[in-house]
């Protein structure tokens, strides 16, 4: 019989960031030299409008609250790991520094601490943005620089077929 596998502390987002941090994080690259990476890839504007149509169309408890995360770091390491934090506590990449949440009040306010906590662990000039929006808001929300009709989309104009 095999010995009980020993069970892995949990560790905050902000202990991983220290740790990162401890590990040599100035001698990432700079943000102009960055290579695409798969968190920064983008799915395809199609899946991206859809998973927003998903959250803003879901039913909604009192709880809950739709926002945006926008940032702008200059350590890849740590911009990546924040990216990677983000889509774990269930939010959805709009942009490559956009992210769009229908998360609980708490997951919302943990975020925020989260975040907080990473920005004051190094030395920076980072900003980290955090936006409550209302659901008629986003359903006014129009898109520029695609081909996508984001009014229809988003049932925002009627149709008339003869």
């Amino acid at each position: 019989m095999a010995p009980p596998k020993k069970k892995k502390k949990e560790i905050s987002f902000g202990e991983k960031m220290l740790m990162l941090k401890k590990a040599g994080m100035e001698r990432s690259k700079p943000v102009s030299t960055r290579s695409r990476s798969d968190v920064d890839a983008l799915d395809s504007i199609e899946d991206r409008v859809a998973k927003i149509l998903d959250i803003v169309y879901s039913k909604q408890s009192g709880l809950h609250m739709i926002y945006f995360v926008m940032y702008d770091i200059e350590d890849n390491k740590v911009r990546k790991e924040i990216a990677k934090y983000l889509e774990k506590k269930g939010l959805v990449r709009i942009q490559k520094s956009i992210f769009f949440g229908n998360t609980s009040r708490d997951v919302f306010n943990q975020v925020h601490q989260d975040l907080k906590e990473v920005n004051s662990v190094y030395e920076n000039v980072d900003s980290i943005v955090l936006v409550p929006v209302s659901t008629d808001e986003i359903k006014a929300m129009k898109l520029i620089g695609s081909n996508i009709d984001f009014d229809i989309v988003m049932q925002n104009k009627n149709t008339l077929f003869f």
